[in-house]
């Protein structure tokens, strides 16, 4: 009977890994493909990211009172995704066509910025497992909140597709103001 049980925990994993590395396929793939932009989409992403990022931050600055250093956390994460998303568009590929405009976003910035959302989960896997004391000389990095930690992260994610959402409504603009002409 234990056999059979390590056996059916042994394949639960598996399934699980399996599950996770297609979601990160997909979602590489998904943030590789070339789009065509819409005015209603672009305008719809632009709003609804920013009024994510106004949640998230207040969220983080309600969470602070509880656990120090939160807010400058998630906001340091917001600053470097939005340096990020102004990478990716500087590096998006734009098509113009008869039927409209197309991009085609940064297949290394979208595999970059999957590897931080696999990283961000391996980590709170390790620290799961592993607990990490008042040691000394262990480095920041290992000793950083995890709650900190995913703060920045998703904030990096944020202020990418923030910045990224209003570069694409911003393109589009200049894109039918030309046309117009």
């Amino acid at each position: 009977m234990p056999l059979l049980l390590v056996a059916l925990l042994l394949f639960v994993f598996l399934a699980l890994a399996g599950v996770f590395l297609l979601s990160f396929a997909l979602r590489y793939r998904a943030g590789t493909a070339r789009r065509r932009s819409r005015p209603w989409i672009a305008t719809t992403n632009a709003w609804m990211t920013g009024l994510s990022a106004l949640f998230f931050l207040s969220f983080a600055a309600l969470l602070s009172f509880w656990i120090g250093g939160a807010f400058p956390s998630a906001l340091a994460g917001v600053g470097c995704g939005i340096l990020l998303g102004l990478l990716g568009l500087a590096l998006t590929r734009w098509e113009t066509n008869p039927d409209g405009l197309f991009y085609t976003p940064s297949r290394w910035l979208a595999l970059f910025l999957t590897l931080a959302i696999a990283a961000r989960i391996a980590y709170g896997w390790w620290r799961g497992f592993h607990h990490v004391g008042d040691s000394a000389g262990v480095t920041p990095f290992l000793t950083a909140s995890a709650m900190q930690l995913s703060l920045a992260v998703a904030g990096g994610l944020i202020g990418y597709y923030l910045a990224y959402a209003i570069g694409v409504r911003l393109r589009l603009t200049r894109h039918e103001r030309d046309r117009a002409r």
